[in-house]
């Protein structure tokens, strides 16, 4: 709950900035996207944090939560927190949203079982905190690939979107008899 109200609350928060003359968080989907990157880098230091640290969830927290027929539990926490920061960061900068939306949704998706392994199995973390309800998780699950898929629809004014669509006009100009050039 308390990360559904940091992806909330840092959205309003550049989507202000945005109301007060600050360009760059001008429109929802890109204050989301920032707003879903403070997430990301705030539920990704989960999988670094060391098991003596019982404030917050922790790197041992994230390992029991791994469905027990997925091998290399360890290694898989790691992987999954880098590529949450990746996500992060690429979300933040214009010419990735688009891909980093998309990855981050493939992502999204790929952890379900563990989320659902963690409700099922009530594993719960070092600090005391139970295992989210699976009520509550698979919502949340569907919230955050709908807002990084929204933010991927929305970045059409990419870099990397204007190159692709670019390099496709010269093909359909050649396809309907005309210059390539035109």
């Amino acid at each position: 709950m308390i990360v559904d109200l940091v992806l909330i609350a840092a959205t309003l928060v550049f989507r202000g900035l945005g109301a007060l003359g600050v360009r760059r968080f001008a429109s929802w989907p890109v204050s989301a996207a920032h707003g879903m990157a403070v997430m990301l880098v705030m539920t990704a230091s989960a999988h670094f944090v060391p098991a003596s640290v019982t404030v917050m969830p922790n790197h041992a927290d994230m390992v029991r939560i791994v469905p027990p027929f997925l091998p290399y539990a360890d290694a898989l926490v790691y992987l999954t927190g880098v590529l949450e920061l990746l996500g992060a960061l690429g979300l933040v900068l214009t010419a990735t949203r688009c891909a980093a939306g998309l990855s981050l949704a493939a992502l999204f998706v790929t952890l379900l079982p563990a989320n659902i392994y963690e409700a099922v199995a009530d594993v719960s973390f070092a600090n005391g905190e139970a295992a989210t309800p699976l009520w509550q998780r698979i919502p949340e699950q569907i919230l955050y690939i709908a807002v990084v898929l929204w933010v991927a629809r929305s970045a059409d004014s990419t870099p990397v979107r204007r190159l692709l669509t670019a390099s496709r006009r010269p093909q359909q100009a050649s396809i309907e008899g005309a210059a390539p050039w035109n």
